[in-house]
């Protein structure tokens, strides 16, 4: 596929092709980092794709006690869903099962936006009638009393319906090690941008898919035209010099925050060059029949 080259990595002429979904964020804060942190972590497990989890979630980062309600480090994770209705289900869930189980916890707002979903406002009723109703500065929280004390959770948070997913970097090279390289430059880049998460493990998922599969019961299934243990056998889209690939997925809260990430893992893999690195980069798109947001790669590579 023509394109450009930057630092010897050639760069498709291509655009990754992402989707509108629902959006909130949420602070977690704790007794001290490690604590806010595995709330927010635990929170954010099983959320790479909601293709088969529901959500997509992550950590956007952490927080300096200096900025939080509490005064207490905290951990800001963005949540995504196709629907509003099951992301306030999703969020209800999570918060409940990981964060007012987690010792010492507090919970906040943390997107302001015209749409709201209850967070405290549902969660107040483990209390089982001894929860105390709160408001301070214009917001209101609930007090839930639990063993080790209480938990202070905000009575809702905002949702944003601008939100997008699916935006993406195919980063292929000539074999894993070097692949995995870029990749890791590329995920440490884009985590740096505010307002946008990597949902799947570590920032990267090997399993990319496409729409669709032989199997009626799928939805969809393996890229074989970027599997290179396939090359031969189908319509590949590798070239002879590429052994391996992998994928980072982007979710925003606002169409710029995704450009902003896919822009910095771009410039990361550039950087990196060709020979401790990707080889290329591409795009996973479906010709523009998926989704109304295509990051053009020519106009975010350095």
């Amino acid at each position: 596929m023509p394109g450009i080259t930057r630092n010897g990595v050639r760069i498709d002429d291509s655009f990754a092709e992402a989707f509108p979904m629902r959006g909130t964020a949420i602070l977690i804060t704790g007794p001290n980092r490690k604590w806010a942190r595995q709330a927010a972590v635990t929170l954010t497990g099983f959320a790479t794709s909601v293709i088969g989890c529901g959500v997509e979630a992550g950590i956007d980062g952490e927080i300096d006690p200096r900025d939080t309600p509490d005064g207490r480090p905290g951990v800001r994770v963005l949540i995504f869903a196709m629907s509003s209705t099951e992301l306030q289900n999703q969020l209800t869930n999570r918060v409940g099962q990981c964060v007012l189980t987690s010792p010492g916890s507090a919970c906040f707002g943390d997107l302001v936006a015209p749409d709201q979903l209850k967070v405290g406002e549902l969660l107040r009723y483990f209390g089982d009638g001894w929860q105390i109703s709160k408001k301070f500065g214009g917001r209101h929280f609930w007090r839930i009393p639990v063993m080790d004390g209480e938990f202070l959770v905000e009575a809702t948070t905002g949702m944003t319906k601008a939100a997008v997913g699916g935006g993406n970097l195919l980063i292929c090279g000539a074999d894993y090690e070097s692949t995995l390289r870029a990749a890791e430059a590329a995920v440490e880049a884009m985590n740096k941008v505010k307002g946008a998460i990597l949902p799947f493990p570590g920032g990267i998922v090997r399993s990319g898919s496409k729409v669709g599969s032989r199997y009626k019961v799928l939805h969809a299934s393996t890229n074989d035209a970027f599997c290179p243990t396939l090359r031969g056998q189908v319509a590949t889209a590798l070239d002879d010099d590429l052994g391996c690939v992998l994928e980072i997925v982007i979710d925003g809260l606002t169409e710029a925050a995704v450009a902003d990430s896919m822009r910095a893992g771009l410039a990361a893999i550039v950087k990196l060059g060709p020979k401790r690195g990707a080889r290329r980069v591409s795009a996973g798109n479906y010709g523009g029949k998926l989704g109304p947001f295509h990051f053009h790669l020519k106009e975010l590579a350095p």
